[in-house]
């Protein structure tokens, strides 16, 4: 991890000690003269193995030490259009890159972006397309170590970019700086262990880091929680010494005229046991990153605030432990919720969904114009789509059609599944308006059809179960070794996009 220093460079290239130059090539028929060139540009010389390597089919990258030190290293990098190549290509590239380049001792990196022309069917902007370089940057200097004992001293690391367009490139630097701290926040939040991250201090940072943004911050307490008869959330927040919270965020965008209102509703369970129905104890405490919907929602309302979007946003985060003692909740138990309709508990285990009808039914009291809930919901989910993609579940065919869009810009990818009512019959209770579980078949479309019961028919709703690519994986550089932040990303375009309409 280092001290970044990130900054659109001058045209005029100044080379100081220990610095770095990283150029991209496109793998292509003058792959060749275009090589010869870099040695002509950078004053190298490459050796006949280093050149056949490269050029190779499989050759993908060659690094050059320079004896005057002007720079003092050049890595050179082959791009292959082909059909394995995708919008997420230099952002995972750079995140990858920069993490090695931490073993070193580099304090200048100087960074080509490409021409814009070549991949132009891949971006739908120029100055997306350099803000997933900076975003790759800030990935691979992601790093959670608050808790390790021996800290060592970061080391500084400026970096410059280089790019055609240097007014779109700041635009870019400016907009991925913003972005990427509400990712980061996010991922701070779901990598915390649960025995600090309560409810009460998962409300408590969002105050902290959002109230100074202009965000107004409301919490209910248990007794809150209680008078408005938030049966879901109490439900599932009884059996912890750690009693529930329900925060609210509004910011108001300042703009003239009529805004657009988006609710985003995050599930805020700070570990999940299963309570009596517990869960297997292999891996339980990834459970830590069960409120990484909430997260996600905190982290999307601190760039959107950050960046002064003229939206108005409600965030919207029911907060429990659900742990086991003599005041769990049991399978058979009926809760009754905020909006006057009953659930059955089946499994203890199915608790998210939950807290998420007293969320939802309050989203839907405030009247938005459009209703968006992440949760870290289903391992069907996962089953289904794997583990880098998050379910997708609305009635709202146009919406739907948004969000899968701006999911293949952002690489925060996003799959449609089927929200017919049929699936309705599988949440049927014989001694409540709804049951907690669905049975064997279809868990994510049940779960999110269990959801529908709860939000008002009038508002368009989406559900997004955000289960597997919240998690670690192997799928990027950027996602393998912590919670990710997955949705940040994505909610943030969509509210770009929303703070157009009027």
């Amino acid at each position: 991890m280092f001290k970044l220093n990130i900054n659109a460079a001058d045209k005029k290239i100044s080379y100081k000690p220990l610095s770095v130059s990283l150029k991209y090539l496109i793998d292509e028929k003058k792959l060749a003269e275009s090589l010869k060139n870099i040695e002509r540009v950078f004053n190298i010389k490459l050796s006949t193995l280093q050149k056949k390597s490269f050029l190779a089919k499989d050759g993908n990258n060659v690094r050059i030490s320079k004896y005057d030190g002007k720079p003092d290293e050049v890595f050179i990098s082959k791009v292959k259009l082909d059909n394995k190549f995708s919008a997420d290509y230099f952002r995972n590239h750079l995140a990858g890159f920069l993490s090695e380049l931490e073993k070193e001792e580099v304090k200048y990196l100087h960074i080509f972006i490409p021409k814009y022309q070549a991949f132009k069917s891949y971006f739908d902007n120029e100055e997306y397309f350099y803000r997933t370089f900076i975003e790759g940057i800030y990935y691979g200097n992601y790093s959670f170590n608050l808790y390790k004992s021996e800290k060592k001293d970061l080391k500084e690391l400026n970096i410059l970019f280089y790019a055609d367009d240097s007014k779109k490139l700041k635009s870019a630097l400016n907009k991925a700086e913003i972005v990427m701290h509400g990712v980061n926040f996010t991922r701070d939040l779901e990598n915390e262990p649960a025995i600090r991250l309560t409810p009460d201090e998962l409300a408590s940072r969002i105050k902290t880091n959002l109230n100074k943004l202009g965000v107004k911050i409301k919490v209910y307490d248990e007794k809150e929680i209680q008078k408005r008869k938030m049966g879901g959330l109490l439900a599932v927040g009884m059996g912890s010494e750690n009693p529930p919270r329900f925060i609210i965020m509004e910011y108001k965008g300042r703009s003239k005229g009529k805004k657009r209102k988006i609710a985003l509703v995050g599930k805020g369970v700070t570990f999940d046991s299963g309570g009596i129905s517990i869960k297997p104890a292999q891996n339980m405490g990834y459970m830590k990153a069960d409120m990484s919907g909430a997260a996600v929602v905190a982290g999307t309302l601190l760039a959107a605030a950050k960046a002064k979007l003229p939206v108005d946003i409600i965030g919207v985060i029911p907060s429990a432990e659900n742990m086991l003692s003599g005041k769990s909740m049991r399978p058979g138990d009926i809760v009754k919720t905020s909006s006057g309709k009953t659930i059955e508990v089946d499994n203890t285990d199915a608790e998210g969904r939950m807290i998420l009808s007293d969320a939802l039914h309050y989203a839907s009291q405030q009247k938005p114009d459009v209703i968006i809930d992440l949760a870290t919901l289903t391992g069907a989910c996962v089953v289904a789509l794997g583990e880098f993609v998050a379910g997708l579940f609305t009635k709202d065919q146009k919406l739907s059609d948004t969000l899968f869009k701006l999911g293949l810009k952002t690489y925060d990818r996003l799959w449609p599944l089927p929200m017919w009512d049929d699936y309705h019959i599988q949440n049927k209770s014989d001694v409540a308006d709804v049951k907690n579980v669905g049975g064997k078949w279809g868990g994510a479309i049940t779960a999110a059809k269990f959801l529908e019961n709860f939000v008002d028919s009038k508002i368009p709703w989406v559900h997004l179960d955000i289960a597997g690519p919240s998690f670690f994986n192997d799928s990027s550089n950027y996602s393998k070794k912590y919670m990710t932040g997955f949705g940040v990303r994505l909610l943030f375009e969509f509210l770009q996009e929303n703070s157009k309409r009027k």
